[in-house]
């Protein structure tokens, strides 16, 4: 017997066994409880996510010889043929294959005949984005007044290119991406009932590189099977499987980069060559560890996985370093079709990290020798501003009670109490008004405290306003983009061979 793929042997036969998909399932399934499911469905969403198996469903409980139900029964004969693929009454028509008006036409055609065996004809017609705007005009009045005894589904993984008039035809349900623990779940499911072995941390691999996707989720797990030959899934042969092998080495870099340990950090650089990475990838999972180590910092959490592995760095980081890392990472990512080769971009962003540090109140960088591993070694008033500016943010507050906020900095705080002192050149924006609006803003985030703001004094001369700290980030972007221009490989033999020059002013971040 031919070996049954997991993604097949394990695809839902039942609503109950749809997972990640509450809401449509709901629907559906009092639909045809009811026997009002509407004539023509659109089933959005990423690939591998159910939109194939949902609509197998349906034809299910639409076709089953004990009568439209929510649920087929599973074991008559036409619930059988559904499950197998072969039901006559359900075509299954791939529209990227079969773009063309005569196929539609041949549809329509034949859809005007009554089923064979079971009450209503269903046809699904997957990517249906596909097919081209003739095709569309002609399946139109038939969607909108189909056969009593026809139900179209529609799925696509790119609503955004159908017609508004089908769109108008169908009651739409958009299938979500599914979570990594959740995934993870399944997988382990999965393994469990294959009688085989994996750590954990290869079951997490394997559900992370499935990018939402049950059914991607469960082909690697079939190829991670083949890779490890009927031994216990291992962690690094998956990352090896993967070209994941670098994501255990980037929070080691994030550490060495903590305690600015230089030597450390080349050789963590070297060992990653030597082990051919996919270094865009390896950008993305660095922004992805900084965005959570962000989160860890200013809201104490993440998500369960991710704060275990990330809860020491998160200590040893300062919360400003982690937001400059992540716009440089980012900018990296971006920046990678100019770079000579993809691993110069990753080692780039890595030495502006250790090159650029958020500037003090000189207006210099600080020196590598002053910080410490850890972040309470860290001046206090840096904590403030970074603390302060996500706040700001995080209130939501807009106009002018956000541009008084943006000016301020914090002076003092307790459990009962907030002292802002705001910048005297700023000083027309204090208002009884605004500030009571800010301070209702803190209530509604949990904060309830009673805020004061001084509008006489001087901030503090370590201390930068969220105003001042966006002027300073603005300013490094602009000469980033001038660096950049001026470094263009391009621009460079513009230069040499005719002679020409960068017009001041005209270079402009591209986020600007």
């Amino acid at each position: 017997m031919s070996y049954l793929a997991l993604a097949r042997k394990y695809r839902p036969r039942t609503f109950a066994d749809v997972l990640g998909q509450g809401h449509v399932v709901r629907a559906l399934s009092h639909a045809l409880a009811e026997d009002k499911l509407h004539p023509a469905i659109l089933l959005t969403g990423t690939r591998g996510v159910g939109k194939t198996t949902l609509a197998r469903i349906v034809a299910k409980g639409l076709n089953c010889e004990e009568g439209v139900r929510s649920e087929g029964c599973g074991i008559c004969s036409a619930c059988k043929e559904v499950d197998e693929g072969r039901f006559v009454d359900l075509m299954e028509i791939d529209a990227a294959s079969n773009t063309g008006v005569d196929n539609v036409r041949d549809l329509i055609d034949n859809a005007q005949y009554a089923p064979v065996r079971g009450r209503y004809k269903v046809y699904l017609i997957d990517e249906v984005h596909m097919l081209s705007k003739s095709a569309f005009n002609a399946l139109l009045k038939t969607l909108e007044e189909p056969p009593p005894h026809v139900k179209f589904i529609l799925a696509t993984t790119d609503p955004q290119k159908l017609l508004v008039t089908v769109l108008s035809r169908c009651l739409q349900f958009n299938l979500k991406r599914l979570p990594q623990a959740l995934i993870r779940e399944r997988l382990t499911a999965v393994i469990d009932a294959e009688g085989l072995q994996a750590e954990p941390e290869a079951v997490a691999e394997i559900a992370r590189a499935a990018d939402g996707s049950m059914r991607d989720g469960l082909s690697l797990l079939d190829q991670a099977i083949a890779f490890s030959g009927g031994e216990a899934l291992q962690r690094e042969a998956m990352e090896e499987m993967l070209g994941a092998v670098g994501r255990r080495s980037l929070l080691e870099l994030l550490a060495a980069l903590a305690e600015d340990e230089r030597e450390q950090i080349f050789a963590l650089l070297q060992g990653l060559e030597t082990r051919a990475p996919d270094y865009a990838a390896l950008l993305s999972d660095l922004a992805s560890f900084l965005q959570k180590l962000s989160l860890i910092q200013i809201f104490g959490k993440a998500d369960e996985e991710t704060e275990v592995e990330l809860k020491g760095l998160a200590e040893q980081l300062a919360p400003e370093d982690v937001q400059l890392y992540y716009q440089i990472t980012i900018s990296s990512r971006r920046d990678l079709p100019w770079a000579p080769d993809s691993r110069a971009a990753f080692e780039m962003a890595v030495m502006r990290m250790l090159a650029f540090q958020p500037e003090g109140s000189g207006g210099g960088a600080r020196p590598r020798a002053a910080r410490s591993g850890a972040s309470q070694a860290r001046p206090a008033a840096e904590s403030a501003e970074v603390g302060w500016a996500a706040t700001v943010d995080a209130l939501g507050v807009q106009g002018m009670t956000r541009q008084l906020a943006m000016h301020c900095v914090v002076r003092a705080q307790d459990a009962t109490r907030m002292e802002l002192v705001l910048d005297p050149q700023h000083g027309h924006l204090l208002t009884d008004e605004r500030r009571g609006e800010l301070e209702t803003a803190l209530h509604a985030r949990g904060q309830k405290l009673n805020l004061h703001i001084d509008g006489q004094s001087e901030p503090p001369p370590e201390q930068l306003t969220p105003a001042q700290q966006a002027e300073q980030a603005r300013q490094q972007r602009q000469l980033d983009a001038e660096r950049s221009i001026e470094n263009d490989p391009i621009v460079l033999q513009m230069k040499q061979l005719f002679g020409a020059s960068v017009r001041p002013g005209s270079v402009r971040p591209l986020d600007s």
